[in-house]
């Protein structure tokens, strides 16, 4: 059988032009490099090389042999580092499942610190936002989630990395636009864009109407924030969304972000990884970087 110690002998001896040279640069025998190399030929029925004189002459097998270390032997090296490398937190492939549309832009605003700091962790973004994010975690579809809804469960661990208002998001026109804060019978007659989510997953709902015994006139769900921010810059609605969302387009859209009740609703978001990934280097870059303001 061909072994790596076969390339590390042959390059060698190449390399220095004398088997007892290329023996004492792998810190062996010279009776045990050669016990090795006649074992070898024996085996496939050739020669690697002939004396001419004081010099080593490789035969064509030899040379054969000889091209494939120069080539396999930077291959394993390289292989032990990126081996090194995993073992250490310091390359893998990172997966993460985002269950909220504001996740997602609260992360693009995020990933380019951690793609600079880690060039060997390739990212993948699974943004299906009607999934169970805790069920893709546990069962290894996903490496880290980003969700406004942690769950106590055994085996993941959970870390609030940013607080944030949600806000009631309304047009200049609408007769809301200069209240202080809205009240959960603001919103009876008006038409809601959430995100396309369940009731039980929308605090506006369960933290706020619900309580009061309120609905409003319509909800529409809505795929992306950008076209819920246009609706409602046309006065067609008002949005419930994150405050730190909003402030950024007020002025070109001539809306507001409104306080929901006199105390505001107050949320974060949250990175779940499993428990045992908690010591890989990665992880943990990730999560430091998720954790400056926005």
């Amino acid at each position: 059988m061909l072994e790596r110690n076969h390339l590390h002998i042959i390059k060698e001896v190449n390399r220095l032009k004398s088997v007892t040279a290329a023996a004492e640069s792998l810190h062996l025998s010279q009776s045990a490099v050669s016990h090795t190399i006649a074992k070898l030929e024996r085996r496939f029925g050739v020669k690697l090389w002939h004396r001419k004189g004081n010099t080593l002459v490789y035969s064509q097998a030899g040379l054969y042999l000889l091209s494939l270390a120069e080539k396999m032997l930077v291959e394993f090296e390289y292989a032990e580092r990126v081996l090194q490398e995993f073992a250490q937190g310091r390359r893998g492939i990172m997966r993460i499942g985002m269950e909220c549309h504001p996740c997602e832009q609260w992360l693009m605003g995020k990933i380019q610190q951690f793609l600079k700091a880690w060039p060997e962790v390739d990212v993948e973004i699974k943004s299906a936002f009607r999934f169970d994010g805790v069920a893709a975690l546990k069962a290894n579809e996903i490496d880290v989630l980003i969700t406004p809804d942690p769950v106590n469960t055994d085996g993941l661990n959970f870390r609030s990395v940013f607080n944030y208002n949600l806000c009631i998001v309304v047009s200049e026109q609408n007769p809301l636009y200069n209240k202080a804060f809205v009240t959960a019978q603001d919103l009876e007659n008006e038409i809601l864009y959430t995100v396309p989510v369940g009731y039980n997953r929308l605090d506006v709902y369960t933290r706020f109407l619900d309580p009061a015994n309120v609905q409003p006139k319509r909800r529409v769900p809505i795929e992306t924030t950008e076209m819920m921010l246009q609706l409602v810059s046309a006065n067609r609605g008002v949005a419930a969304l994150p405050e730190w969302l909003v402030s950024s387009h007020e002025s070109r859209l001539g809306i507001k972000g409104i306080s929901i009740g006199n105390k505001g609703l107050q949320k974060s978001v949250n990175v779940g990884v499993r428990e045992d990934d908690l010591q890989l280097d990665y992880v943990k870059g990730f999560i430091a970087s998720t954790r400056s303001n926005v």
